[in-house]
């Protein structure tokens, strides 16, 4: 029916900054009625949640690992969805992954209906 298509990943060094965007394909299919995870997977582990944000009140969870480091945030206008990734540091490297669905799933990757193929991040000097 529809996918979500993530980007803005790349290499870049320890401490920096990179902005992951989320976006619908094909683009009628409206973001801000979803809730949407994000989520990475690093080579040999598992898959992990990172942040979520919900449909309506817009209300924001962050895992430990990225608390006070990266930001979830709605542009309604451009449906889009974005990570802001501050701060980074080597074990952040993986696949960033967005997820859609139309109920609150939080950072549980298995209810969540709707997925992108994934982003790369590299964090390395």
């Amino acid at each position: 029916q529809w996918k979500l298509v993530e980007s803005g990943g790349g290499l870049v060094q320890p401490g920096g900054s990179l902005r992951l965007s989320c976006t619908a394909a094909p683009s009628r299919f409206r973001l801000d009625y979803y809730s949407i995870g994000w989520f990475r997977q690093a080579p040999g582990r598992e898959r992990e949640g990172v942040s979520c944000i919900s449909s309506q009140d817009n209300r924001t969870y962050y895992s430990d690992s990225v608390k006070d480091r990266f930001t979830v945030s709605r542009d309604n206008a451009k449906n889009t969805v974005y990570l802001q990734l501050n701060g980074l540091k080597p074990e952040d490297t993986a696949v960033y992954y967005c997820a859609a669905d139309g109920g609150y799933r939080g950072l549980y990757p298995f209810l969540y209906e709707y997925w992108g193929q994934g982003t790369r991040v590299t964090v390395s000097s």
